[in-house]
């Protein structure tokens, strides 16, 4: 079986991120998405955030028919805590979209693993969580 794994924030499900999930889902058989906890959406994103619980949000990843696992991540504060994850879970490829600030990090892991790295998809445009709700 090919495992593949991403990672994210998911708050509001849009259509940025269900393009990004069909086409990671594309890479092999079985998707895997490493959800970030409400500490962390709240530092990489602002106060005012997540605007879902991280449980919700699993939830709601899990109702995605090309989602298989979700793997709700404790707060993590370093690069060696995302390595660990991705030792244990051992994916075969990584998919990231184009603008992925974290694209050298994720790289390196799966050098390390012998995984692949691919790029699914850019980041589909206009649709941000953040758009969506300076929007709203």
């Amino acid at each position: 079986m090919k495992k593949v794994l991403v990672g994210g924030c998911f708050d509001l499900i849009h259509y940025g991120h269900i393009v990004f999930l069909k086409e990671a889902r594309k890479q092999g058989d079985y998707l895997i998405v490493a959800l970030e906890s409400d500490d962390n959406v709240k530092k990489y994103k602002g106060e005012n955030r997540p605007v879902h619980k991280q449980s919700e949000r699993a939830e709601m990843l899990r109702s995605l028919r090309m989602v298989d696992e979700v793997i709700e991540l404790p707060p993590m504060n370093s690069d060696k805590e995302y390595f660990d994850l991705v030792k244990h879970v051992l994916p075969n490829v990584i998919a990231i979209t184009k603008d992925d600030p974290q694209t050298e990090n994720k790289k390196k892991q799966a050098s390390l693993i012998n995984a692949q790295t691919v790029e699914v998809t850019h980041l589909v445009r206009p649709y941000s969580t953040t758009l969506l709700i300076n929007e709203l």
